[in-house]
Protein backbone atom coordinates (compact mmCIF):
# COMPACT_ATOMS: atom_id res chain seq x y z
CA UNK A 1 0.00 0.00 0.00
CA UNK A 2 1.82 3.13 -0.83
CA UNK A 3 1.00 6.20 1.02
CA UNK A 4 -0.57 9.92 -0.06
CA UNK A 5 3.08 11.32 -0.37
CA UNK A 6 3.97 8.88 -2.49
CA UNK A 7 1.12 9.01 -5.01
CA UNK A 8 1.31 12.29 -4.84
CA UNK A 9 4.88 12.19 -5.70
CA UNK A 10 5.90 12.57 -9.79
CA UNK A 11 7.49 9.38 -11.48
CA UNK A 12 11.00 10.22 -11.97
CA UNK A 13 11.95 10.18 -15.80
CA UNK A 14 15.67 10.11 -14.64
CA UNK A 15 17.97 7.82 -12.97
CA UNK A 16 18.39 8.56 -9.10
CA UNK A 17 21.53 8.15 -6.64
CA UNK A 18 20.44 4.68 -5.89
CA UNK A 19 19.85 3.42 -9.17
CA UNK A 20 21.74 5.71 -11.34
CA UNK A 21 20.27 5.25 -15.01
CA UNK A 22 22.57 5.02 -18.87
CA UNK A 23 20.84 5.87 -21.82
CA UNK A 24 22.39 3.99 -25.34
CA UNK A 25 21.69 3.82 -28.94
CA UNK A 26 22.86 0.33 -30.82
CA UNK A 27 22.98 0.43 -34.31
CA UNK A 28 23.46 -2.32 -36.77
CA UNK A 29 24.12 -1.90 -40.36
CA UNK A 30 24.71 -4.95 -43.33
CA UNK A 31 25.37 -5.79 -46.34
CA UNK A 32 23.57 -8.94 -47.88
CA UNK A 33 22.90 -10.42 -51.54
CA UNK A 34 19.59 -10.00 -53.09
CA UNK A 35 16.85 -11.93 -52.96
CA UNK A 36 14.71 -10.99 -55.49
CA UNK A 37 15.31 -8.98 -58.84
CA UNK A 38 12.29 -7.19 -60.32
CA UNK A 39 11.94 -5.77 -64.00
CA UNK A 40 9.74 -3.63 -66.31
CA UNK A 41 8.60 -4.75 -69.52
CA UNK A 42 6.90 -1.91 -71.52
CA UNK A 43 5.24 -3.77 -75.01
CA UNK A 44 4.26 -0.89 -77.88
CA UNK A 45 2.43 -0.87 -80.86
CA UNK A 46 1.66 1.72 -83.35
CA UNK A 47 -0.30 1.77 -86.69
CA UNK A 48 -2.82 4.13 -88.63
CA UNK A 49 -5.78 1.29 -88.01
CA UNK A 50 -6.95 1.18 -84.47
CA UNK A 51 -8.12 -2.11 -84.60
CA UNK A 52 -4.80 -3.43 -86.37
CA UNK A 53 -2.82 -1.56 -83.68
CA UNK A 54 -4.71 -3.02 -80.92
CA UNK A 55 -4.40 -6.57 -82.71
CA UNK A 56 -0.61 -5.77 -82.29
CA UNK A 57 -0.80 -4.68 -79.07
CA UNK A 58 -2.72 -8.12 -77.66
CA UNK A 59 -0.38 -10.26 -79.58
CA UNK A 60 2.89 -8.60 -78.32
CA UNK A 61 1.40 -8.41 -74.92
CA UNK A 62 0.40 -12.11 -75.30
CA UNK A 63 4.24 -13.26 -76.00
CA UNK A 64 5.60 -11.37 -73.02
CA UNK A 65 3.00 -13.29 -70.78
CA UNK A 66 4.16 -16.65 -72.09
CA UNK A 67 7.77 -15.50 -72.22
CA UNK A 68 7.90 -14.59 -68.77
CA UNK A 69 5.79 -17.97 -67.64
CA UNK A 70 8.05 -19.94 -69.43
CA UNK A 71 10.63 -19.41 -66.71
CA UNK A 72 8.13 -21.42 -64.27
CA UNK A 73 8.99 -21.25 -60.39
CA UNK A 74 11.91 -18.84 -60.84
CA UNK A 75 9.32 -16.30 -61.30
CA UNK A 76 7.34 -15.46 -58.27
CA UNK A 77 5.13 -12.51 -59.42
CA UNK A 78 3.80 -11.27 -62.76
CA UNK A 79 2.05 -8.31 -62.81
CA UNK A 80 0.23 -5.83 -65.62
CA UNK A 81 0.13 -2.27 -65.04
CA UNK A 82 -0.79 0.58 -67.34
CA UNK A 83 -2.54 0.08 -70.43
CA UNK A 84 -3.25 2.63 -72.93
CA UNK A 85 -4.53 3.28 -76.56
CA UNK A 86 -3.88 6.57 -77.89
CA UNK A 87 -4.89 8.49 -80.77
CA UNK A 88 -2.40 10.86 -81.98
CA UNK A 89 -3.87 14.08 -84.44
CA UNK A 90 -3.09 15.17 -87.47
CA UNK A 91 -0.99 18.24 -86.80
CA UNK A 92 -2.67 20.14 -90.22
CA UNK A 93 -6.29 20.86 -91.08
CA UNK A 94 -9.72 20.89 -89.45
CA UNK A 95 -11.52 18.29 -87.97
CA UNK A 96 -10.19 15.17 -85.52
CA UNK A 97 -9.01 13.64 -87.99
CA UNK A 98 -6.87 10.51 -86.58
CA UNK A 99 -2.99 9.95 -87.98
CA UNK A 100 -1.98 7.40 -85.92
CA UNK A 101 -2.37 5.11 -82.78
CA UNK A 102 -0.17 4.48 -79.93
CA UNK A 103 -0.59 1.83 -77.53
CA UNK A 104 1.67 0.22 -74.76
CA UNK A 105 1.34 -2.55 -72.24
CA UNK A 106 2.67 -2.42 -68.98
CA UNK A 107 4.54 -5.30 -67.59
CA UNK A 108 6.14 -6.01 -64.41
CA UNK A 109 7.92 -9.10 -63.26
CA UNK A 110 9.53 -10.46 -59.99
CA UNK A 111 12.41 -13.15 -60.31
CA UNK A 112 14.17 -15.03 -57.87
CA UNK A 113 16.57 -17.13 -60.06
CA UNK A 114 18.87 -14.83 -61.22
CA UNK A 115 20.54 -16.89 -63.51
CA UNK A 116 16.55 -17.00 -65.04
CA UNK A 117 16.79 -13.67 -65.30
CA UNK A 118 20.09 -12.91 -67.46
CA UNK A 119 18.61 -15.33 -70.20
CA UNK A 120 15.03 -13.72 -69.53
CA UNK A 121 16.08 -10.18 -69.93
CA UNK A 122 17.80 -11.08 -73.05
CA UNK A 123 15.18 -12.98 -74.70
CA UNK A 124 12.46 -10.28 -73.86
CA UNK A 125 14.79 -7.32 -75.56
CA UNK A 126 14.48 -9.44 -78.92
CA UNK A 127 10.84 -9.30 -79.11
CA UNK A 128 9.18 -6.20 -81.06
CA UNK A 129 8.93 -3.06 -79.56
CA UNK A 130 9.60 -4.20 -76.25
CA UNK A 131 11.40 -2.22 -74.14
CA UNK A 132 13.07 -4.07 -70.74
CA UNK A 133 13.87 -2.22 -67.54
CA UNK A 134 15.97 -2.93 -64.71
CA UNK A 135 16.58 -5.15 -62.64
CA UNK A 136 15.77 -3.52 -59.58
CA UNK A 137 17.59 -5.58 -56.81
CA UNK A 138 15.48 -5.99 -52.98
CA UNK A 139 15.18 -8.32 -50.69
CA UNK A 140 11.79 -9.91 -49.14
CA UNK A 141 9.75 -8.30 -46.78
CA UNK A 142 10.56 -11.31 -44.24
CA UNK A 143 13.54 -11.07 -45.12
CA UNK A 144 16.23 -13.06 -42.12
CA UNK A 145 18.98 -9.83 -42.85
CA UNK A 146 16.21 -7.44 -41.48
CA UNK A 147 16.39 -9.75 -38.57
CA UNK A 148 19.38 -10.15 -38.03
CA UNK A 149 20.21 -6.40 -38.15
CA UNK A 150 18.22 -5.75 -35.10
CA UNK A 151 19.32 -8.63 -33.28
CA UNK A 152 23.30 -6.84 -34.13
CA UNK A 153 21.42 -3.53 -32.67
CA UNK A 154 20.46 -5.33 -29.65
CA UNK A 155 23.62 -6.47 -28.60
CA UNK A 156 25.56 -3.36 -29.32
CA UNK A 157 22.93 -0.96 -27.13
CA UNK A 158 23.69 -3.51 -24.28
CA UNK A 159 27.43 -3.64 -24.99
CA UNK A 160 27.85 -0.11 -25.17
CA UNK A 161 25.87 -0.11 -21.79
CA UNK A 162 28.12 -2.13 -20.35
CA UNK A 163 31.17 -1.02 -21.39
CA UNK A 164 30.24 2.59 -19.79
CA UNK A 165 28.96 0.98 -16.51
CA UNK A 166 32.82 -0.61 -16.35
CA UNK A 167 33.99 2.48 -16.86
CA UNK A 168 32.68 3.47 -13.08
CA UNK A 169 33.69 0.77 -11.99
CA UNK A 170 29.99 -0.97 -11.47
CA UNK A 171 27.97 -3.25 -13.53
CA UNK A 172 24.03 -2.98 -15.18
CA UNK A 173 21.33 -3.68 -12.71
CA UNK A 174 17.91 -3.81 -15.18
CA UNK A 175 16.84 -3.05 -18.66
CA UNK A 176 14.38 -0.26 -18.11
CA UNK A 177 13.63 0.59 -21.98
CA UNK A 178 14.10 -0.45 -25.35
CA UNK A 179 12.72 0.92 -28.27
CA UNK A 180 12.74 1.14 -31.89
CA UNK A 181 14.49 4.49 -32.86
CA UNK A 182 11.27 6.86 -33.48
CA UNK A 183 8.66 4.39 -31.98
CA UNK A 184 7.46 6.87 -29.23
CA UNK A 185 8.18 10.18 -31.41
CA UNK A 186 9.29 11.87 -34.59
CA UNK A 187 10.47 9.33 -36.77
CA UNK A 188 13.86 9.23 -37.46
CA UNK A 189 14.83 8.88 -41.13
CA UNK A 190 16.45 5.16 -41.95
CA UNK A 191 18.56 4.32 -44.51
CA UNK A 192 16.77 2.61 -47.31
CA UNK A 193 18.41 -0.30 -49.24
CA UNK A 194 19.76 0.88 -52.58
CA UNK A 195 17.87 0.98 -55.41
CA UNK A 196 18.95 -1.32 -58.23
CA UNK A 197 21.02 0.12 -61.21
CA UNK A 198 19.32 -0.32 -64.37
CA UNK A 199 20.95 -3.06 -65.98
CA UNK A 200 19.29 -3.91 -69.10
CA UNK A 201 17.24 -1.94 -71.19
CA UNK A 202 16.47 -2.51 -75.00
CA UNK A 203 13.46 -1.28 -77.67
CA UNK A 204 13.99 -4.28 -80.37
CA UNK A 205 12.32 -3.62 -83.79
CA UNK A 206 10.67 -6.44 -86.21
CA UNK A 207 13.26 -8.36 -87.87
CA UNK A 208 15.77 -8.52 -84.83
CA UNK A 209 19.10 -11.08 -85.18
CA UNK A 210 19.22 -14.14 -84.35
CA UNK A 211 19.17 -14.20 -80.23
CA UNK A 212 21.95 -12.39 -78.25
CA UNK A 213 23.80 -14.40 -75.66
CA UNK A 214 22.04 -14.17 -72.30
CA UNK A 215 23.00 -10.76 -69.67
CA UNK A 216 25.85 -11.43 -67.21
CA UNK A 217 24.03 -9.83 -64.53
CA UNK A 218 25.93 -8.90 -60.86
CA UNK A 219 23.17 -8.68 -58.40
CA UNK A 220 24.20 -5.24 -56.24
CA UNK A 221 24.27 -5.88 -52.32
CA UNK A 222 21.79 -4.44 -50.39
CA UNK A 223 22.21 -2.53 -47.01
CA UNK A 224 19.92 -3.54 -43.90
CA UNK A 225 19.91 -1.07 -41.04
CA UNK A 226 18.35 -0.99 -37.72
CA UNK A 227 18.87 0.82 -34.79
CA UNK A 228 16.98 1.00 -30.70
CA UNK A 229 17.11 3.09 -27.86
CA UNK A 230 17.66 1.23 -24.84
CA UNK A 231 17.85 2.35 -21.10
CA UNK A 232 19.18 0.64 -18.39
CA UNK A 233 19.77 0.66 -14.53
CA UNK A 234 23.19 0.40 -12.87
CA UNK A 235 24.44 -0.42 -9.47
CA UNK A 236 25.31 2.77 -8.30
CA UNK A 237 28.93 3.30 -8.76
CA UNK A 238 31.83 4.55 -6.25
CA UNK A 239 33.35 7.81 -7.24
Amino acid sequence: MTTPDAEARPAVPYGTPEAPRIAVRGEARLEVDPEVARIGITVSARGRDRRAALGDLTRRNAAVLDLVKSCGDAVERLETGAFSLTPELAGHGRGERVRTYHGSVRVTAELSDFTALGDLTTRLADLELTRVDGPWWSLRRDSPAYREARRQAVREAVQRAREYAEALDTTLAALVELADIGAEGPAVPVFPAAPGRTRAAAHALAGAAETAPALDLEPQRQEVFAAVDARFTMAPPRL
